[in-house]
């Protein structure tokens, strides 16, 4: 992992018909260790990347607890183009949300 502040691990996407992502899989940091998966709706994942939180790709590693192999060494952001608010990874420049390596469900 990377040795950089991690709030949360994104595991998986579900991709509405509007080509958004409607909700995400996740692991979210509680103090050294990591929750159970959750489901994080669009909205609450936009405003936690808003409100300064890290999210990275990745998967958990099995039988080691709060492991994870991170995919990405970029974290997930929201950019603003054409006033929408789009979910890219790193620096990628796109016209909708992108999360590249990122399983789809």
């Amino acid at each position: 992992m990377p040795k950089s502040k991690i709030d949360g691990v994104i595991q998986a996407v579900h991709y509405g018909p509007d080509g958004q992502v409607a909700w995400a899989r996740a692991y979210l940091r509680r103090g050294p260790t990591y929750s159970d998966w959750v489901m994080l709706d669009r909205q609450t994942l936009i405003a936690n990347l808003k409100s300064g939180k890290r999210y990275f790709i990745g998967e958990r590693v099995p039988q080691l607890a709060s492991t994870f192999d991170i995919r990405e060494k970029d974290p997930v952001r929201v950019v603003e183009k054409d006033g929408k608010q789009l979910l890219v990874i790193g620096s990628q420049d796109s016209d909708g949300d992108h999360l590249d390596r990122v399983p789809v469900i």
